[in-house]
């Protein structure tokens, strides 16, 4: 083998071996509306149309990853403009994390001592604006199911409630109580509010012991808008 051959072969098995450790995310948008899909650090957004999906690829190592639907953008041709909920300042393909309130799936993935433990959960800790499935989609981990689903937008209290959603109590308030700065608090009535309606999911920053959840890694996981 010469040593072009050698290298391209090189780079090939290189990229084998980055697909092979990638997780699939199919992103799907159920609702009877249109969704503007966002992922980060991995993906940037999306518009989906109802019954669109939107495939993205994380590399093994990506942590403290996020996907949430936005509701109600407008963009220009440059991909520049504004969403009424979950808007990641101003852009179709976020660069960073969107603004409360929204539903949030967050993962890591390869995380554990020998990178073979994916973390995932949904959260409603920056408040809630389109319901959300988020699950494996594969037989290397077949019993994780996380849903918040319950109309939480309708139910709202006076004071969480803006047009689209229902904010958490951390991005109203921002006090230590409701956000946990010090490391330390305790579930809150806005917070039960969340959880008793959505348990699976988290409703305050120490909600870990109901609500964070382990696959192996190389799992495919599906996040399902309006399930």
């Amino acid at each position: 083998m010469n040593s072009i051959s050698a290298f391209s072969f090189l780079l090939y098995t290189l990229y084998l071996l980055t697909v092979a450790s990638a997780a699939t995310f199919n992103i799907r948008n159920n609702c009877p509306y249109v969704v503007w899909a966002a992922a980060v650090p991995v993906g940037g957004g999306k518009r989906l149309n109802p019954g669109e999906t939107w495939p993205i690829n994380v590399p093994r190592g990506t942590s403290k990853a996020r996907i949430w639907a936005r509701t109600n953008c407008q963009f220009d041709a440059t991909g520049r403009g504004s969403c009424q909920t979950g808007d990641c300042q101003g852009l179709l393909e976020c660069k960073a994390y969107g603004s409360p309130p929204n539903t949030l799936a967050e993962f890591g993935v390869g995380l554990g001592q020998h990178a073979d433990l994916d973390l995932i959960d949904i959260s409603n800790i920056n408040g809630f604006n389109v319901p959300m499935e988020f699950s494996s989609d594969s037989p290397l981990c077949t019993d994780v199911m996380i849903k918040c689903t319950a109309d939480i937008v309708g139910q709202c209290p006076k004071v969480l409630k803006v047009p689209g959603g229902c904010n958490g109590p951390c991005p109203v308030f921002k006090t230590d109580e409701h956000c946990c700065y010090s490391g330390n608090c305790e579930p809150t009535n806005f917070s039960r509010f969340f959880k008793d309606r959505c348990p699976d999911a988290y409703s305050y920053p120490k909600d870990d012991k109901t609500s964070l959840f382990t696959c192996p890694t190389g799992t495919d996981y599906k996040v399902i808008f309006c399930p």
